[in-house]
């Protein structure tokens, strides 16, 4: 901000010597302090009331992306499970019309549960 040097800051302190007198320099210098002090105050607390504010912004970013991360997860999961659903339907519907022996479920007004092989966890492999 200001480039003061020892210089500087010496001619100032001789002028305010000379135009202020040696009684109330020390006050004036006090109270110069205090305001200089409560002015940096200000600063640090706009600047970090700043920051806070964007850390929030970012953090609120972060989690609509995550939102949406898992929202499209979540619809590619029930597609998936949908076109399970179709495939086992697929697979169940002949064997039920071929088997004659085995009451239908229109005659018993039961549906047959449909029956899938254990599916490995998504990540595992095996060998």
């Amino acid at each position: 901000m200001f480039e003061l040097g020892w210089v500087e800051i010496g001619l100032i302190g001789v002028i305010a010597l000379v135009v202020l007198g040696p009684e109330r320099l020390p006050k004036v210098a006090r109270f110069a302090g205090l305001w200089v002090r409560k002015g940096r105050a200000q600063w640090y607390a706009v600047k970090a009331e700043f920051e806070r504010e964007i850390a929030a912004e970012e953090l609120k970013a972060t989690l609509e992306a995550e939102r949406r991360a898992i929202r499209e997860a979540a619809a590619a999961l029930e597609s998936e499970a949908r076109e399970a659903v179709q495939a086992a339907r697929g697979i169940e519907g002949p064997e039920v019309a071929s088997s004659s022996s085995t009451p239908s479920a229109e005659t018993n007004g039961t549906v047959p549960p449909a029956v899938l092989p254990p599916r490995d966890p998504p990540g595992t492999s095996v060998p």
